[in-house]
């Protein structure tokens, strides 16, 4: 049975929590309900530990248009601290998405523009229907990239098409962003949520702790160098070693049989 507020609807399927982003008639661009209802939804998913996999789209003709600007106009009196609107509204949910103890898969079902690129790019596996959009808005405002897009950009696709991704704000297609690295795959329109759907359950009903702590070793790896990410190796593979899901992984595979994995 689904739970529904008015800017956000999140949906069970099994293991999987699914976020839908609802407010199409704006290509579902951020006020201030929308944040703090996808903040809600974040953190459960993060507390319920029957949730083992979170999938995220927009509904509508796009994904998520970035911040509502009509929330920050300049011209209806002072100018907005938007350094607050970050701190109090995107930080938290980037942190929370890449912080999550589980897979987080991206639909990107149309254009995503601005923070709503970035937001997405905060996502383990992103996956984007093919006349999907990405679209840096900012310096079209006289903006930086932000919601971690000035960190996670360069990271994926290296600074110098960061940059001109960044500083020209020209609309990057879905095929293209997967051929920079940028995204995962490219998906036909009518086949986009069902790959989404399939990617998110398998995803669920994997070893999701292990997943967890690749999540770590993959994000730790951007500030360590080599001998730290070595150690971090050893620590988290530990852990991992050390699990109810390892035994099982191993004894399915010599009994060849499917695993039945518990993410613990």
């Amino acid at each position: 049975m689904a739970k529904m507020s008015k800017t956000v609807i999140t949906s069970k399927d099994g293991p999987l929590l699914i976020i839908t982003l609802n407010r199409p008639e704006k290509l579902n661009a951020f006020n201030v309900e929308m944040h703090t209802a996808l903040r809600a939804a974040l953190e459960a998913a993060r507390d319920d530990k029957l949730c083992r996999a979170v999938l995220l789209t927009g509904s509508g003709r796009g994904f998520c248009a970035g911040q509502d600007l009509s929330d920050r106009d300049p011209s209806k009196g002072e100018l907005p601290n938007l350094g607050e609107t970050l701190n109090t509204f995107f930080n938290p949910n980037v942190r929370l998405i890449q912080e999550m103890p589980k897979p987080v898969v991206a639909a990107i079902n149309g254009t995503a523009a601005g923070a709503g690129v970035n937001i997405a790019l905060s996502c383990d596996i992103v996956l984007a229907a093919s006349s999907a959009k990405f679209f840096q808005a900012f310096a079209k405002v006289g903006l930086i990239p932000d919601a971690g897009g000035s960190w996670s950009l360069p990271q994926l696709i290296g600074p110098a098409r960061a940059r001109g991704f960044s500083m020209l704000s020209e609309p990057l297609s879905a095929t293209t962003a997967a051929d920079w690295g940028m995204i995962w795959k490219v998906i036909d329109d009518d086949k986009l949520m069902a790959e989404a759907h399939k990617i998110a359950i398998q995803l669920a009903n994997g070893p999701t702790l292990g997943l967890s702590l690749t999540k770590q070793a993959i994000l730790a790896s951007a500030t360590n160098s080599l001998d730290e990410q070595l150690v971090l190796e050893e620590q988290l593979q530990a852990r991992a070693g050390a699990s109810n899901d390892y035994r099982e992984g191993v004894t399915a595979f010599l009994e060849k049989r499917p695993a039945r994995f518990t993410g613990s």
